[in-house]
């Protein structure tokens, strides 16, 4: 089946040399049970590419499921998999097949794959090379014919090297790699996309789709769509019930845009070929916390090598100042000076506030752990939703299958 074929059969819409190509690749691997992994940002349609290589494989006509491994709990996520047999664990009250069991002969698309824990992989990895797996709680080997599709918007390759993932089931699972194209790397794609899901809006509704002026649609092509088509489709449907006029102009469109200008710390922002911070890419939420909390240490620590200086030589009041100076210069001690509590060297200093006759003694020395602040980050988040997981994570920017897993690690009480 030619590329354009495809496209109609399965409504993809665009013509872009890249989203061609994983076309292509996709349409060859369908006939064969190699594994695919389709790599790609969130919202570009990586699930609609597992649909595809399943519609046109001899497969098609038996079962295909699609599992996200973020969704599911670390504790259920081998049961939902592969089964278990009654009594294996408190609740499973009867015996219960796995997908890789019901859906025997047909297709499994595992999404998020970057999310599964590594005993699952382990697991996962025994079905790919022997086509073997063991319910939980059995000792009874079964056999399975399913092909595996999985997808992931992580760059596994570096959670390999972090020990996060697999390195023999990542190249395994990449068999055939698709990667799927961002939204801004198919630009000429965006007029197109959008105009079909005002066109398929106002058809649901009867109503007439709005358009776009041509000022609206550079806008519309220079937005960098973080969400890509996904977040495309959401504009389009809030545009078309919300516009004032059919005719939609430039000033009207950046009214349903995000401001995407706001800078979020401790978030590393980046695009697509540039390198982060020092040529570092941060693969996940805690290599961000230790980046933050490095950076704080060096900050206190240069700070007590400046109040130490102070301290030890008391009588050098232009070296003083200009070590006074530098700290307020750093919003270290702002509208502040500091004075020596007393000959030697010490931790403890005085900060004296000029537009009051308060003295305040603090303490500069303080824990630096990791693990102690982002045990504390968790608790605070906690307590703040008032013990609701979701709404927690959703704070911390983690997965509630982290959250989960960092609760148990630090034993925290909810």
């Amino acid at each position: 089946m030619d590329i354009q074929s495809i496209k109609n059969r399965f409504a993809i819409i665009g013509n872009s040399p890249a989203l061609n190509f994983a076309l292509q690749v996709a349409a060859q691997v369908s006939n064969t049970d190699l594994t695919v992994l389709i790599a790609g940002e969130s919202g570009v349609g990586k699930e609609a590419f597992s649909m595809i290589i399943h519609a046109l494989s001899a497969r098609k006509h038996n079962p295909f499921i699609a599992v996200n491994c973020g969704a599911i709990p670390e504790g259920t996520i081998d049961s939902e998999l592969f089964g278990h047999e009654k009594g294996s664990f408190t609740g499973a009250v009867d015996a219960r097949k796995g997908y890789f069991e019901t859906v025997n002969g047909g297709t499994i698309f595992l999404d998020e794959i970057g999310e599964m824990p590594l005993g699952t992989q382990a697991r996962l990895l025994r079905v790919l090379e022997t086509g073997e797996f063991i319910r939980v709680g059995s000792s009874k080997v079964q056999k399975t014919d399913v092909r595996v599709i999985a997808a992931t918007n992580k760059d596994l390759l570096t959670f390999t090297q972090n020990g996060k993932f697999r390195e023999d089931l990542y190249y395994r699972l990449s068999t055939v790699p698709i990667r799927v194209p961002a939204l801004r790397d198919r630009t000429e794609d965006i007029p197109l996309l959008f105009r079909r899901f005002c066109v398929d809006f106002a058809e649901r509704y009867k109503t007439t789709p709005v358009q776009l002026d041509e000022e609206a649609k550079d806008v519309l092509i220079n937005y960098p769509w973080p969400g890509n088509v996904r977040e495309l489709k959401n504009i389009a449907e809030q545009i078309s019930v919300l516009a004032s006029d059919k005719l939609v102009s430039a000033n009207e469109l950046r009214r349903f845009l995000p401001n995407r200008d706001v800078n979020r710390l401790p978030v590393l922002a980046h695009s697509s070929g540039n390198p982060v911070a020092n040529g570092h890419e941060f693969a996940n939420e805690r290599e961000i916390l230790y980046k933050l909390f490095f950076d704080m240490k060096k900050d206190v620590t240069e700070l007590k090598k400046m109040f130490v200086d102070i301290l030890q030589n008391p009588g050098a009041t232009v070296q003083n100042q200009s070590l006074i100076n530098e700290l307020k210069t750093k919003d270290l001690l702002p509208a502040a000076y500091v004075q020596p509590v007393g000959p030697g060297p010490t931790q403890q200093v005085m900060i004296h506030h000029d537009n009051d006759d308060i003295h305040h003694h603090e303490e500069v020395d303080e824990s630096l752990n990791i693990m102690d602040k982002e045990k504390e980050l968790i608790e605070k988040a906690l307590k703040k939703h008032k013990g609701k997981r979701k709404d927690a994570a959703l704070d911390l920017g983690i997965s509630e299958r982290t959250l989960y897993r960092k609760l148990k690690e630090y034993d925290i009480k909810e």
